[in-house]
């Protein structure tokens, strides 16, 4: 069952990558205490994952801060050392939070995976965007398959 606005963020463990290496963070901890605008990429690297999408909310941060969000994160199905260093190709290290989601443990959980096998990828969450109050989901824009408008820090923006 895919979770929808008004339900609360399943607990799950997600890996982030801390001065002193890969650290476990449960769901429950992260998003305790805090506003969140999250969004979800099927990959790191990939073409619009890299040049729309964490750049938009790299570009936005500000202007989402203004508007009451205490923190920016990004989930993929993927190793924290692989999204450490997407963080700091993208100029998004120390910006935006990188939650690895390396056995799609959460996307599962949230019911927003898609089988990416005949591209060669796997298992991965599907691009989204959701802003989490408190652990509670106030905001959620799942993309259609290919797609990339809701998901957007600017459609998430416009929603604050």
């Amino acid at each position: 069952m895919t979770i929808k606005i008004g339900d609360k963020l399943p607990t799950t463990t997600f890996t982030r990558m801390s001065d002193a290496g890969p650290e476990q963070v449960t769901t429950d901890d992260y998003f305790a205490d805090k506003t969140v605008a999250l969004f979800s990429v099927p990959g790191a690297f990939t073409p619009t994952c890299s040049v729309k999408h964490l750049p938009g909310f790299v570009e936005q941060l500000d202007a989402l801060k203004a508007k009451g969000v205490d923190e920016v994160a990004c989930t993929s199905v993927s190793d924290a050392f692989v999204l450490d260093a997407w963080a700091k190709a993208s100029d998004a290290k120390d910006k935006v939070t990188m939650l690895a989601d390396g056995n799609g443990e959460f996307a599962r959980a949230v019911g927003l995976e898609f089988d990416g096998s005949k591209f060669g990828m796997g298992t991965r969450g599907q691009r989204f965007s959701m802003l989490v109050e408190d652990g509670m989901v106030t905001q959620l824009n799942v993309e259609e398959p290919g797609g990339y408008e809701v998901s957007s820090a600017d459609y998430l923006l416009k929603q604050l």
